[in-house]
């Protein structure tokens, strides 16, 4: 894999977009990243991982805002990485989720993580994948590495080399599973362990349930010998004595103390006790038997004994009952002779009762003649005949002419009605009528308002396109506005800068005129000074002579100190005016930018722009807000329209009903009002005449009925008479008084027929009952049954026990044979399922280290340690070279301490002392090597398992700085020497000696207000 590009934008420490041209060091093969300390060098290394994972691993575990706190809100955040590798050549833009300020309503909204893939085709880049998932599938088939191979073996990033080559075993097995792959190995383990666990759980199980059934039979073989011994059973009672009686007083199983049996000896045993249960239980089968025969004997002697009892009171009983029955027999004969002449009279109550009910009914029916003849007389009507075929005839004309006068009462008594329904249907009319005007007057209005909402809409549609162009000049002129502002700022201090620069410059040359003049004195008045030296018979420091005939005078004594206080004035006006030169450099530049940012617009003018710009930006933005109300409006009217269509229609047709139904009901009322004038006739109304029709009709018929029911009842009267007296010839009865005397009802004839039945029935019945009775000779005096009674419940109670005995002896030996065979054939199947478990037992210690793997290596650690082995053998190549031969690392399985995680050691072998020593016992500049060696023989161990990947880029970022010079040469022939092949190598560091060896260079600056920038050397 090799990195060509690298873009990062809004990134980091990064705002403004800076580009990273790896192939631009391609020639040189090893380039410097250097910087200030928090500048940004690691985050270009950051950049790169997040371009290609989608994150960086040390913000993950705090704070993961990737995003520059250097952006205004509109600036993009974004890394662009492009890249090749055997697959071809690819470019991944990735954008770290953020917030944004929106474009609708204010306040800021989240701004979503982006990502695209791109490849590089003859016709130009062509996108490969848009979606995060789509573009990590990609990825992870293009690269082949993972991000935590990625970091190991390309970004070497800092504080990673010691951290592998210090770990401890388990650490060092938890980097190693990422890089490798090799929790598949754990998982192996793990199934074998399961597999262990569940072999243990069902042996444990066969086991238990062995030694369970073994138990309940032994407890129920010491149960049966208790009761063989004596306890409770029938033939222990009766003083019986079993063939195995001096076996079972002991529990059957007993051995001696400290004695043990095995699993196939207490089976033994429990095969011979239960025979002796079997035996145990054929005897209470017999002793059953004998109770059972025993029962039945005393429970036949009981029963006869009972009979005998029940026999001796119903003797008694009968004799009683019969002595009163015969007490009775007057009583009943008298009852006889009563029932004998009511039934005789009750032939005759028929006739007597018609002729009563004949006289009753010829009397009623002359009262109802004469209250219907008074009633005929009032109505006023006159027949020349009243018999009943006139009357019926004379009711029946007027009735048939009174049925056609009904019709025309109904119509009569919905007059009101109709005429509410009339006025109703009007008032339908007149409404339905109204209805339409109003809908048609709407429906004219709709055009208008169509057209009006469509305006406003279209308006407010082309503000709200306009308003990011408005906002952007409402921008632009609040920039220059304040770019003006800030001109004339600069301005006065520039002008203010330009006369301090002249005092400035006034007081260094005062100062540099008052130097010269010290100066100038100084020399002038040398001799005068070294006059001051000269000692008498001394040599002259000047001319070497002892004598001094004439020194010279020192008239103006100027001192070093003098001098000295001259040029430190001269200096501080020199550094005053250099300061302000710099300061009107730096405002005339600021300056230069405000007047460009100004272009060129007045303090005035460029307030006026910003009020326009805004007073229009907010015009358009108040009409764009009126765009979805207009949209809805418009809705809503196109809506009222289909709305207001139907309702006219529905108005129409509701019209045209109304005057139907007015038209049908204005006919119906007149047809009614001819029919009432027609059947009203001289009365005052329909109805009066109709109810005076009525009530004649009626006087009518009832005088009618009355007549001819008179005449019916005086010939029934006649008839009843004739048949009474024919009757009376014929019976023993002299008079009807006679008759009445002896009639009785006929709930009396039942009660005087059942109490002579019943006397003379009960009667024969005890007389049934007690003649056999007393043939058996029964004794006077009562029977006891007593006795009987308690010689059955013995025998039951004692068949009762041999049946309990029985069916317990018999379930005992069932139990126990089942529980025997059933702990036999676990027993004997156990065994072969012990040997398996044994063999899983021992390879599943073996995997995961316990039991006889003294090493106490896991499957998984004794692959890793495998590839531990070469990574060491890669390391070893360089550091030999690093150490000049005295250190070599060797990796140790060594069993840890207090059962710690094994196999993954490192060490370290010393030539010079010929022994081997722990990894932290070397120094710094050591263990900086050794780590790097250890990290770069990583790097191709595992780039050779991730199929032979070609490593063309490599990023190492270490603190070189705690290296001596040697140290560091050795260090830099080894990064010389990883460039080979074509290999580019970037370090990062800000060690002098390292930008002095390495001339290629990426240096990474901050700038005055913050962010930092990329510059390429």
């Amino acid at each position: 894999m090799r990195l060509h590009r690298l873009e990062i934008e809004g990134f980091g420490p990064f705002r403004s977009r800076q580009v990273v041209d790896f192939d631009a060091f391609a020639d040189d093969g090893i380039f410097l990243i250097a910087g200030r300390t928090g500048a940004g060098k690691s985050s270009i290394l950051d950049a790169v991982c997040f371009g290609l994972y989608g994150g960086v691993p040390r913000y993950e575990s705090g704070d993961k805002r990737l995003r520059s706190d250097h952006c205004e809100p509109d600036d993009i955040s974004e890394v662009v990485v492009e890249f090749s590798t055997t697959a071809g050549r690819f470019r991944v833009t990735r954008s770290p989720e953020y917030l944004r300020p929106a474009k609708r309503g204010g306040g800021l909204t989240k701004q979503a993580q982006a990502v695209a893939l791109e490849e590089r085709t003859a016709s130009g880049w062509v996108g490969r994948a848009a979606r995060a998932v789509d573009v990590g599938n990609e990825l992870d088939t293009i690269l082949q590495l993972s991000r935590e191979q990625f970091l190991q073996v390309i970004l070497l990033a800092q504080n990673r080399f010691s951290e592998f080559l210090l770990a401890n075993s388990k650490d060092r097995q938890a980097l190693l599973r990422k890089l490798f792959g090799t929790e598949r190995f754990e998982d192996v383990q793990a199934r074998f362990d399961e597999r262990r666990r569940a072999s243990e759980q069902a042996l444990g199980a066969r086991t238990a349930a062995v030694t369970a059934r073994i138990e309940e039979a032994e407890r129920l073989v010491t149960i049966e010998d208790l009761w063989g011994s004596g306890g409770g059973t029938p033939q222990a009672e009766a003083g019986e004595a079993t063939p195995d009686t001096a076996e079972a007083t002991a529990p059957a199983l007993a051995m001696p103390p400290g004695v043990s049996m095995t699993t196939t000896e207490r089976i033994e045993a429990l095969r011979r006790a239960a025979a002796r249960a079997t035996y145990r239980a054929e005897r209470r089968s017999a002793e059953r038997d004998d109770a059972e025969r025993a029962l039945a004997l005393a429970d036949a002697a009981l029963v006869d004994l009972r009979e005998q009892v029940v026999a001796q009171t119903e003797r008694d009983r009968a004799r009683s009952a019969l002595a009163a029955l015969e007490a009775e027999q007057p009583q009943i004969e008298e009852a006889r002779r009563t029932l004998d002449r009511a039934r005789s009279a009750e032939t005759l109550r028929g006739v007597v009762d018609a002729v009563v009910r004949a006289t009753t009914a010829e009397s009623a029916s002359a009262a109802a003649v004469d209250r219907a003849r008074l009633a005929w007389r009032a109505t006023g009507v006159e027949l020349d005949d009243e018999s009943v075929v006139e009357l019926q005839s004379w009711a029946s004309d007027l009735t048939r002419e009174s049925g056609h006068w009904q019709r025309a009462a109904e119509l009569e008594s919905g007059s009101s009605a109709r005429r509410a329904q009339l006025d109703s249907a009007r008032e339908a009319v007149d409404a339905a009528a109204r209805h339409v005007e109003r809908v048609d007057e709407e429906r004219a209005e709709l055009p208008a308002l169509f057209t009006r909402l469509t305006g406003e809409r279209d308006t407010a549609r082309r503000n709200a396109d306009r308003l990011d162009g408005l906002t952007r000049l409402r921008d632009q002129a609040a920039v220059r506005g304040a770019a003006v502002r800030e001109a004339a700022r600069l301005e006065a201090e520039k002008a203010a800068a330009e006369r301090e620069r002249a005092a400035a410059n006034s007081a260094l040359a005062t100062a540099q005129s008052a130097l010269a003049e010290l100066l100038q004195r100084r020399l002038d008045g040398y001799s005068g000074e070294l006059a001051t030296t000269l000692t008498a018979g001394e040599p002259c420091p000047v001319c070497g002579s002892d004598e001094h005939p004439a020194p010279a005078a020192h008239t103006d004594p100027i001192s070093a100190e003098d001098v000295e206080r001259a040029e430190a004035e001269r200096d501080a006006a020199a550094a005053r005016e250099r300061q302000i030169v710099e300061r009107l450099a730096a405002l005339g530049a600021e300056l230069a930018v405000a007047i460009a940012g100004a272009d060129g617009r007045s303090d005035a003018r460029a307030e006026e722009e910003l009020e326009t710009a805004s007073a229009v930006l907010a015009e358009a933005a108040t009409v764009a807000a009126r765009g979805a109300a207009l949209d809805a409006e418009l809705n809503e009217a196109t809506a009222r329209g289909g709305v207001l269509e139907r309702q006219r229609t529905e108005a129409a047709s509701a019209l045209a009903t109304a005057r139907e139904s007015l038209a049908a009901r204005e006919e119906t009322a007149r047809e009614a009002t001819a029919s009432i004038q027609a059947a009203r006739g001289d009365a005052e109304t329909v109805a009066s005449r109709l109810e005076e029709a009525r009530t004649r009709i009626a006087a009518a018929s009832a005088l009618a009925s009355a007549l001819s029911e008179q005449g019916q009842r005086i010939a029934a009267l006649a008839d009843a008479d004739a048949a009474l007296d024919a009757a009376l010839e014929k019976s023993a009865f002299d008079d009807v008084s006679e008759v009445a005397v002896a009639l009785r009802s006929a709930a009396e004839q039942a009660a005087l027929e059942q109490s002579v039945t019943t006397h003379t029935v009960q009667r024969e019945k005890e007389k049934g009952v007690l003649l056999p009775l007393e043939l058996r000779a029964l004794p006077e005096d009562r029977i006891e049954i007593a006795p009987g009674e308690e010689a059955a419940t013995a025998a039951r109670s004692r068949w009762i026990s041999a049946m309990e005995a029985v069916e317990r002896a018999g379930a005992t030996v069932e139990r126990l044979k089942g529980l025997i065979e059933s702990a036999a054939a676990e027993h004997a199947a156990s065994a072969g399922q012990a040997a398996d478990h044994e063999i899983l037992q021992n390879l599943a210690d073996t995997l995961a280290g316990r039991g006889a793997n003294t090493r106490k290596m896991t499957l998984e650690t004794f692959v890793l340690a495998a590839e531990l082995e070469e990574i060491v053998r890669a390391a070893n190549q360089r550091l030999n070279d690093m150490s000049t031969g005295r250190y070599q690392l060797q990796h140790s399985d060594a069993l840890a301490a207090r059962g710690a995680a094994s196999g993954l050691g490192i060490v370290v072998f010393d030539a010079f002392t010929g022994q081997t020593r722990p990894a932290q016992s070397l120094s710094g500049g050591e263990t900086f090597l050794s780590s790097l060696a250890l990290a770069l023989g990583l790097a191709e161990v595992v780039t050779a398992r991730a199929g032979g990947l070609r490593l063309d880029t490599l990023f190492i970022d270490e603190g070189f700085g705690s290296l001596d010079g040697d140290t560091l040469d050795i260090a830099m022939r080894t990064l010389d020497e990883l460039r080979q092949g074509g290999r580019t190598v970037g370090v990062i560091s800000h060690v002098e000696a390292m930008q002095e060896q390495i001339p290629a260079q990426l240096t990474v600056r901050a700038l005055a207000n913050g962010p930092s920038v990329i510059e390429t050397r």
